[in-house]
């Protein structure tokens, strides 16, 4: 396995993407050293769902479309410090269109195609988007909320509708803002996080950067990705490491096990990404033959059940390497595990010591003192280049206390607990933050709690990650009923969750209970609600809605 780059080689590999100014710029570049090769992959399934007319993009056709695109937005009026909001899935259009904005220095806005009203309306507002490009299937859900905010809508493929927005200035540059994802956070409402071009940049040149069991191969990958075009890991990650690297993504529409491995052989897969959940799926799946006939050398991802790790393995001969980061971090903060001994089924997501933007960690009490080798305590991350927040996320938008509070001392403050070796390798522990994580959705207490504790009847709720063997995290409600029915405000619940919010964030346990632990200052003590959620349905009344909500999810796709 290759070594880690020397710190000159690592230094040079960086400037040669950080030169490229922007996303668009990196495209370009690539576009004239790799023109023929393949940039996104269709497979046939998903070109037949979509109707898409090629199944593949070389990176000389995605240049040529992108750039049509980008001067018909150009002539529309759309200028640099502008936001578009764009509600596409994990099609082509969404790359495209972001790539041709990104040409003009117009950020974009990824909309989540589950979220409900309410919760469009709050990101199309919070945003200050002036423009929604959104699929002909999507318009019934938000055709009337971008009205009623008085944003144009278009479908891809129409004419470009007319600028109507001010202009926040701005020139396409690193550290022009080059997309806004919405992340949730412990006060309910998501945060939108600012991502400039160096954010995005600096996944190419870690991904490059890497060796051991990833060391891309230029020119050669071929990586399948499920998660969603919305969530910074296939917007970020796995694409700009692929168009870092002369590489393809491979798109597809969502996680379907029974043909993935179908999947990544027709497509050439060499990778994948993955989060705790694929892994216990695929597991599930009855043995084959065929299990290890793939070209796959590694998938990368985070959230492996440690049961799972070592028999994932060898049962379909891929690593699964172990990463960590956060939509704040990007590719300036990624770990990840790639170099045995990878302490499999460990939760080891490597050491701060490798290759990519220069990184400095450090692991505190909640005093912040640093903790010994071997003892839990929070990992806080700075850059080690010339200013501690370097391509690190710009800011909270709208939201300046909670930038600083997130940056109190120089240091990010991840709200993740690890713990680190004799070696330096991590470990992940456990979370501080009050976050459910749900198969990779980031879903905030607080928010789903906001919204129970509106249903009349209700009096008190506390909303808790519940353990789950199959999706790593459950939403649990934990409520004190008012007088009434029990099973007619268990349906109330039900409703009132899956009207207002995406279906992820509905309750899949319920348990009513007489009272909540509080503290004088009646705030829940969440820590005394543990017990309940490592074994949810030996409590006796606990309702097990996951079914159920999985349901909500299929009749809205």
């Amino acid at each position: 396995m290759a070594e880690l780059l020397t710190p000159e080689e690592n230094a040079a590999l960086g400037e040669t993407y950080l030169l490229a100014g922007t996303v668009f710029g990196l495209l370009e570049a690539q576009a004239a050293r790799y023109p023929q090769n393949d940039l996104f992959v269709l497979p046939a399934k998903v070109q037949a769902l979509w109707q898409e007319a090629a199944a593949s993009l070389s990176y000389a056709d995605v240049l040529a479309q992108v750039l049509r695109l980008s001067h018909a937005f150009e002539a529309a009026g759309y200028v640099a410090g502008q936001r578009v909001a764009l509600s596409l899935e994990n099609r082509p259009a969404h790359f495209l269109h972001w790539l041709a904005l990104n040409r003009l220095g117009v950020s974009v806005v990824p909309v989540n195609p589950d979220l409900r009203g309410e919760e469009v309306h709050y990101l199309l507002s919070h945003s200050g988007a002036v423009l929604l490009v959104r699929l002909q299937s999507h318009a019934e859900r938000l055709d009337d909320v971008a009205a009623e905010l008085g944003i144009p809508v278009m479908a891809p493929g129409a004419q470009v509708s007319a600028s109507r927005g001010s202009v926040a200035g701005g020139v396409p540059g690193l550290e022009q803002e080059a997309a806004l994802i919405y992340t949730s956070g412990t006060t309910g409402r998501p945060k939108g996080c600012m991502l400039s071009n160096r954010f995005f940049l600096n996944w190419s040149w870690w991904y490059a950067a890497q060796s051991g069991l990833i060391s891309l191969r230029p020119g050669q990958e071929r990586l399948m990705n499920p998660l969603p075009a919305f969530h910074v890991n296939a917007m970020g990650h796995s694409f700009m490491g692929m168009l870092g690297s002369g590489g393809a993504q491979i798109i597809i529409d969502r996680f379907h096990p029974r043909d993935w491995w179908d999947t990544a052989r027709e497509a050439g897969a060499t990778a994948f990404h993955y989060l705790g959940v694929i892994p216990a799926i695929l597991l599930q799946l009855p043995p084959s033959d065929a299990d290890r006939a793939h070209q796959v050398r590694f998938a990368l991802g985070g959230g492996v059940h440690p049961d799972h790790h070592a028999t994932f393995e060898a049962r379909f001969g891929v690593p699964l390497l172990e990463g960590w980061a956060m939509t704040e971090t990007g590719g300036a903060g990624t770990l990840c595990a790639a170099f045995d001994p990878r302490s499999i089924g460990e939760r080891c997501i490597g050491s701060p010591d490798r290759s990519g933007p220069p990184l400095a960690v450090r692991l505190v009490d909640d005093d912040g003192n640093e903790v010994t080798p071997s003892q839990p305590g929070e990992l806080l991350l700075r850059s080690g280049g010339a200013s501690a927040r370097e391509g690190f996320f710009s800011g909270y938008l709208h939201d300046a206390e909670a930038t600083e509070k997130a940056w109190s001392g120089g240091w990010l403050h991840t709200g993740d607990v690890m713990r680190q070796d004799k070696s330096g390798r991590l470990y992940f522990v456990d979370r501080k933050k009050n976050i459910i994580r749900r198969s990779g959705e980031n879903i905030a207490a607080a928010e789903v709690e906001t919204v129970l504790a509106a249903v009349p009847g209700v009096a008190q709720v506390a909303v808790i990650a519940a353990l789950d063997p199959l999706r790593g995290e459950e939403v649990m409600a934990v409520v004190v009923p008012g007088e009434g029915e029990r099973e007619a405000l268990a349906e109330a619940l039900f409703a009132a969750a899956a009207e207002r919010l995406a279906y992820y964030k509905v309750p899949g346990l319920l348990l009513f209970v007489p009272s909540l632990p509080t503290t004088s200052t009646q705030k829940v003590q969440r820590e005394k609600l543990r017990g309940l959620a490592e074994a949810p349905l030996s409590q006796p009344g606990c309702l097990d809605w996951r079914a159920r909500k999985q349901g909500l999810r299929s009749a809205t796709h």
